[in-house]
């Protein structure tokens, strides 16, 4: 059975816990889908992860659609998020209601999500109004990483914490479903998780929130230019994936690999009558 917003709402009031993963092409997608993951974000991280930038800043539109629909076709029963990019909603409503349609048209997305709290709030109401969920994004922030001066733990002092309150109040008020949380002081985490009744879901924000999202590269290992001090890694996929392109190359070039199983036969005649012919 599909999975909505509605699933989100249900697992708040029931004190069930909710997850998420980053996905960015079909075959991903499908495994999670069929693993059982609540929902799947389609992150502008795919910028870093996929396309080998050092920040999300360059991700389009384009990029999103294109992963998103794939996404979209792998995973049947999972709810998918996809991140609008940098640029494409902080230029005012219409450019955000424009490209927010374009992600659930031609990205086949159940939602969106956006980064910022307080600043972003009437933007988020505009998208809801037309009928688009929202998922918002506060604390750290990373398409305003270069205003932030790097990747830094947000909230950490009295007014930064204080301003998150507001940031989190403010999207639900917005109308947004749920909000993410990342790199925010667990006790911080915990305590907008009480003040709010939309669903909290956390990186790097403590176990107090209503559910949790790593990036999959992150949790499987197959990420390694750097890895944050929330991230957990359940299975070491990277190192059995070079395990087994180590053992291809190896196999190929002692001739050992493709063996006869792995080949097609030919009728004896067929053969016979081709080298007749060209071997005259």
């Amino acid at each position: 059975m599909k999975k909505t917003v509605n699933t989100y709402k249900e697992a708040k009031l029931n004190g069930e816990k909710v997850t998420m993963l980053t996905a960015y092409d079909y075959s991903t997608a499908k495994l999670m889908d069929e693993a059982g993951v609540d929902s799947i974000l389609v992150g502008d991280s795919l910028g870093n992860v996929m396309l080998g930038y050092e920040d999300t800043i360059s991700v389009t539109m384009e990029d999103m659609i294109h992963h998103c629909s794939a996404v979209a076709r792998g995973a049947k029963n999972t709810l998918i998020v996809c991140d609008m990019p940098f640029m494409s909603y902080q230029t005012g409503e219409y450019d955000a209601l424009v490209n927010a349609g374009r992600l659930m048209k031609e990205g086949r997305a159940n939602a969106v999500k956006l980064e910022g709290g307080v600043e972003v709030a009437p933007i988020i109401k505009k998208i809801v109004e037309a009928g688009i969920p929202v998922c918002a994004h506060i604390g750290l922030t990373p398409q305003a990483i270069n205003a932030m001066g790097g990747y830094k733990v947000q909230g950490k002092s009295s007014e930064a914490a204080k301003k998150l309150v507001e940031d989190a109040l403010a999207v639900q008020e917005a109308g947004a479903f749920a909000v993410v949380l990342e790199c925010v002081p667990a006790d911080l985490a915990t305590f907008i998780t009480e003040k709010l009744s939309i669903t909290t879901i956390g990186i790097g924000a403590g176990n107090g929130c209503d559910g949790q999202v790593l990036v999959y590269a992150d949790m499987l290992s197959m990420f390694s230019d750097y890895r944050p001090k929330f991230v957990k890694q359940f299975a070491n996929v990277g190192e059995e994936m070079k395990k087994g392109f180590k053992g291809y190359i190896d196999a190929v070039k002692a001739a050992a690999y493709p063996e006869k199983e792995h080949t097609y036969k030919i009728d004896e005649e067929v053969m016979a009558e081709v080298k007749g012919k060209f071997n005259g």
